[in-house]
């Protein structure tokens, strides 16, 4: 019997053997292919399905995002209001998605109510219809959302920064203008649902405690959909970044603002730089958690600050390292000095082996806390699947945590925190 009056054993993480659970995979009869992780002591089920409909395919700048929340407004056979009953009456939620390059719908419901919901997710990938009423209530939600985030110093400072980093036209620099919602169409809405929604390239992602028929169910009701199988949409994407020339700008948003929103960032390549594990490391002890440097120095030291953050963005084609904060109108200029001292020190300094070990702990007590459970696992191996990697992503990203050296990331510090590769904007 466990003996609960002893207390077990501290083991750092570092010593875990960490794996990875794989991922079943199939088929549909209309080539869709089906990633599951059958696993969990509960009735619970999720199940995504994710479409190459994201930003990046749209001709009409707001279509993307505008079609997929509008995905459950209405059928051929049901309203907005019979498709949220339909799904509150099994205890399910619908959800949608989109972002740069992909979009989806999900439902996360008890296992044994998928046979009654499946279809539900059939009919609304293939019989969506836009009502001109819903895009309305939309349009006129989405502008009153706008105009007030727009007085927001951090959103102005979000969008501004992107726009630099990639150029305004770029789908990842693009950013809602209220023109922008007033010149969308119903008729934009179905051509864009029905070339990339309808007749798209389709990937499902189930997990949990699935039901022993889930292969059959999947089938049922969307093997004989009209899904293209191109799943190299996004290699075959030619945009590239034009970067803005203006390295440094003030922007005065709002002159009562009593503080400033500060974003400092640089162009990154994407998850197959050989420098991506490596500046994750970099990141985490200059900016990525609560004890990083940024942290410790300008919240905690200087009380510039509530908190400053660094980190890579989430992207598939690009990505950018960005840090970001907000300070007092006083003290933003000595904010930014300092985040460069904090750089200087990471790029002349090596870093001591305690503060290596507790980021090394960190970094891979918070893998263990990702991989909890199956609706954790299945969004890693998306993750993975939709950036075109598989698991020796997730062993080299363990084995560099574990032993990359102070050098290495001294070099690194040297070769990506360097002032004069970034962006720096302050928003007021």
């Amino acid at each position: 019997m466990l003996d609960r009056t002893i207390a077990p054993p501290i083991v750092d993480a570092v010593n875990f053997d960490i794996k990875l659970k794989p991922c079943e995979q199939f088929s549909l009869d209309n080539k869709t292919p089906v990633y599951l992780v059958n696993a969990g002591a509960e009735e619970v089920a999720n199940i995504e399905f994710v479409f190459y409909a994201g930003n990046s395919f749209e001709k009409k700048n707001l279509v993307a995002a505008s079609v997929n929340y509008l995905l459950k407004t209405g059928t051929k056979n049901k309203t907005a209001f019979e498709i949220s009953e339909a799904f509150e009456f099994y205890g399910a939620h619908l959800s949608t998605f989109c972002s740069n390059e992909v979009s989806s719908i999900g439902v996360s419901c008890l296992s044994k109510h998928l046979p009654q919901l499946l279809p539900l997710i059939s009919e609304v990938i293939t019989e969506s219809i836009f009502p001109e009423t819903e895009l309305s209530i939309y349009q006129q939600n989405q502008k009153q959302r706008l105009a007030i985030n727009l007085q927001k110093g951090e959103f102005v400072a979000g969008r501004l920064i992107d726009a630099a980093l990639y150029g305004k036209q770029h789908p990842y620099g693009k950013f809602t203008t209220a023109a922008g919602l007033d010149a969308l169409s119903r008729e934009d809405l179905i051509n864009f649902y029905t070339e990339n929604y309808t007749n798209g390239t389709c990937q499902i992602f189930a997990a949990g405690k699935l039901p022993n028929d889930i292969h059959e169910q999947l089938n049922k009701y969307f093997g004989s959909l009209d899904f293209k199988n191109n799943f190299n949409l996004v290699n075959q994407l030619n945009y590239s970044s034009n970067p803005s020339t203006e390295k440094k700008q003030i922007i005065i948003n709002d002159e009562s603002s009593v503080q400033g929103a500060i974003r400092i960032a640089r162009n990154f390549p994407n998850r197959h730089s050989e420098d991506w594990q490596k500046v994750q490391v970099l990141n985490t002890i200059f900016g990525g958690y609560f004890g990083s440097r940024l942290m410790s120095n300008i919240r905690e030291d200087k009380g510039y600050t509530y908190g400053i953050h660094s980190y890579l963005q989430n992207h598939i084609k690009e990505s950018a390292l960005i840090i970001s904060t907000e300070a007092g109108k006083d003290v933003c200029e000595a904010t930014i000095d300092e985040v460069w001292k904090e750089a200087k020190i990471l790029r002349e300094e090596l870093i001591d082996e305690d503060e290596l070990e507790l980021v090394r702990n960190y970094m891979l007590g918070s893998i263990l806390g990702s991989l909890d459970g199956p609706f954790q696992i299945i969004n890693r191996w998306k993750s993975y699947v939709l950036n075109n990697l598989d698991e020796t992503f997730f062993y080299k990203s363990i084995e560099t945590i574990k032993t990359i050296s102070a050098q290495a990331l001294q070099d690194i510090a040297n070769k990506y925190l360097t002032e004069d590769d970034f962006h720096q904007l302050t928003v007021f």
